[in-house]
């Protein structure tokens, strides 16, 4: 929507269309003309938008089928907020939108007015600088309603941090502090017992679920609690909360829930 506004601010009325509603895709569609890369988006958007009115015109009980049939090509499911920047919004899947906006900035005269954001020599520049960011991610694989059930477990995690850690330090000792929970029968002890109870909370809430995602986790991270003690290995961790970042230490025995006579 931002883009959008940007792109509509002070449009020739002839570049806009007279007769066009859609000012955005009057202006894809004149670039389209000139520039090959928005003629490629134009070409998306409107298989996008032939693929939304079969779907509207196709009867509720045989497109289950038609899907059940045809295992290639699927409709896409837009949203309404979707279709209605639907011309923004290809660019920026396709990774093209900020070659869009700089072509367009380069040919500003033959689309905007003189005082117009994409005609400024500072802004209109700095608008398409800013959208080389958006167009390097992936808008393929968003989190869906229920990523909690499809991402990692704990032990996976764990799993791979062993694996990273292996090939990671060279100069780390062959037998490494596992990080992990080791199942062990209670000794009587109910502070041990405890200690091991909240380790293990701890890796699970290493799991990346939709309150607490781990930003980035490191074994073997020396902390020297007193002058005269020796420096202790543990496992250090970055956890982006809503609204904050918490930093995570604990000693390797207390991950491992092995806590033994030291103290």
């Amino acid at each position: 929507g931002v883009v959008e506004a940007c792109l509509l601010h002070m449009l020739k009325r002839r570049a806009a269309g007279f007769l066009r509603t859609d000012k955005v895709a009057a202006l894809f569609t004149k670039v389209g003309k000139t520039y090959p890369i928005a003629g490629e988006v134009c070409k998306k958007v409107q298989e996008l938008q032939q693929q939304v009115e079969s779907r509207k015109n196709q009867p509720n009980g045989q497109e289950p089928l038609k899907r059940q049939g045809s295992t290639t090509s699927k409709t896409p499911v837009l949203t309404p907020q979707a279709i209605k920047h639907i011309w923004v919004r290809t660019a920026l899947i396709e990774k093209v939108l900020d070659k869009i906006v700089q072509y367009i900035v380069d040919n500003c005269s033959k689309y905007y007015e003189k005082e117009a954001l994409l005609a400024d020599p500072v802004c209109g520049p700095i608008l398409a600088s800013l959208l080389v960011g958006p167009c390097a991610l992936e808008y393929t694989k968003l989190k869906t309603a229920d990523h909690y059930w499809t991402d990692p477990s704990a032990d996976e995690l764990v799993q791979r941090h062993r694996i990273h850690g292996v090939y990671s330090r060279q100069d780390s000792p062959s037998k490494r502090p596992a990080l992990g929970i080791r199942k062990r029968h209670s000794s009587g002890s109910t502070s041990e017992d405890r200690f091991a109870a909240s380790a293990r909370e701890y890796v699970e809430s290493l799991h990346q679920n939709s309150r607490t995602h781990l930003l980035y986790g490191k074994n073997n991270v020396l902390v020297q609690p007193k002058d005269d003690l020796e420096a202790i290995p543990g496992y250090l961790s970055l956890h982006q909360l809503a609204d904050s970042l918490t930093l995570k230490w604990t000693p390797n025995q207390l991950m491992n829930g092995t806590l033994g006579d030291s103290e």
